[in-house]
């Protein structure tokens, strides 16, 4: 049976959210994010977008493009509430659907056609979050989630809903830039156009196997979405509740600088699960279990985030709070709960630009070479942390690696 997959978006959600709280903002240029010279575009309006503002964009210049711009804080807790707004719409009128971001969903309406109509399905899905929530939103059908994903950027330009009828995907893709394939970024395009490589359709007569030179395993993957073949699955979303981590110590202790720097280790160590997996959290627990095997956690709330620099001072401070000197500690661990999607983005209502790039930099260096090839000085003598699960993935657990720079 031939596959149809819907992906829906949000319209410049963190916007959208605002105007729903404050109606006067409709029509206005309007900038998300944190208001000074370091800070960066969380999201922008419409409007603003004109005067060449871009979400990302360092707020400094983002102000010198379009100085009318309305700039607001933000309210990541309203807009993830918001978020689950949707998804509980979604999940109440659909059998399977996938939850990207806080404001991007696919949705697998396979073998609709034979009730209602998988076109008539989607548009009235389209219509009731817009009715339900208030919340504007394009969509983009089709037999895949490339496909489907371009066809709701070009859908955005126009009556916000675009179906890309079975067999003419690779005509419909062909006459856009290359940047329009997702997972083609900045260097990526520069290379391809740098060959020469600037529509798709050309694109789409380059040979397979030069994509696989130039670009590794990653260029067959974009050769197939250029000519509109994806198989990849609508994974069926579940909320992961939290991830966490612990270390059980041969020998009992009260060296309190290396149960900090375990500490370090494991609270790094998850952040960086967490901003690999597309999550935030808002709630920070660290265990103690002492020699006698009593056991005991305390737990603090906190802004939605996926930084270590807001989350290790939480971590070390919970733990001053449990620790009894008197006694030698058995184990420590720590946990990140009320975990959501949304990614690193939301950070971007506190975070600098160079606070932002430094943690992808660092990040691509995880990626590559493993979780602890980067970390912070006070962690460094923390020997293997142990078990963690990869909660993102559905994968089995994975080994931390004990690897030092």
């Amino acid at each position: 049976m031939e596959r149809t997959i819907l992906h829906l978006d949000l319209n410049t959600f963190f916007v959208s959210v605002e105007r729903l709280r404050e109606p006067k903002l409709e029509g206005r240029p309007v900038l998300i994010g944190a208001d000074s010279d370091r800070g960066v575009v969380a999201s922008c309006s419409y409007e603003a977008r004109t005067f060449g503002v871009r979400s990302a964009m360092p707020m400094k210049l983002a102000k010198q493009l379009c100085p009318e711009a309305i700039i607001l804080r933000g309210d990541s807790g309203l807009y993830l509430r918001k978020s689950d707004e949707v998804t509980e719409v979604i999940r109440a009128h659909v059998p399977l659907f996938e939850k990207s971001s806080v404001d991007e969903f696919y949705v697998d309406l396979t073998g609709t056609d034979r009730f209602h109509g998988s076109w008539k399905l989607a548009t009235e899905l389209r219509q009731r979050i817009a009715h339900e929530t208030g919340l504007p939103n394009s969509i983009g059908l089709s037999i895949n989630k490339t496909v489907s994903k371009v066809a709701t950027g070009e859908a955005k330009q126009g009556a916000g809903a675009l179906q890309v009828p079975s067999g003419t995907e690779k005509p419909f893709l062909a006459p856009m830039p290359i940047e329009r394939i997702p997972g083609v970024g900045e260097k990526t395009a520069h290379l391809l156009r740098s060959m020469g490589v600037a529509r798709i359709h050309t694109l789409q007569e380059v040979p397979i196997d030069l994509m696989q030179r130039l670009l590794g395993e990653h260029g067959p993957v974009l050769w197939r979405k250029a000519n509109g073949i994806d198989d990849s699955p609508v994974v069926a979303w579940h909320e992961r509740k939290s991830i966490s981590t612990e270390r059980t110590f041969e020998r009992d202790t009260i060296d309190v600088p290396k149960l900090h720097g375990m500490l370090t280790a494991m609270a790094e160590s998850l952040a960086f699960q967490l901003r690999k997996g597309g999550k935030l959290t808002s709630c920070v627990a660290v265990k103690v279990r002492y020699a006698d095997f009593n056991t005991h956690t305390r737990q603090q709330r906190i802004p939605y985030t996926a930084c270590d620099h807001l989350l290790l001072p939480v971590v070390h401070e919970l733990f001053r709070a449990l620790y009894d000197r008197r006694q030698r500690i058995r184990l420590i661990g720590v946990r990140f709960s009320h975990l959501v999607g949304g990614g690193h983005q939301m950070d971007a209502f506190a975070d600098t630009e160079e606070a932002m790039s430094l943690y992808q930099a660092m990040d691509r260096v995880r990626k590559r070479f493993g979780d602890r090839t980067v970390m912070r000085a006070s962690g460094m003598d923390a020997k293997s942390i142990g078990r963690m699960d990869n909660p993102f993935d559905g994968q089995a657990p994975v080994l931390l690696a004990n690897r030092r720079t």
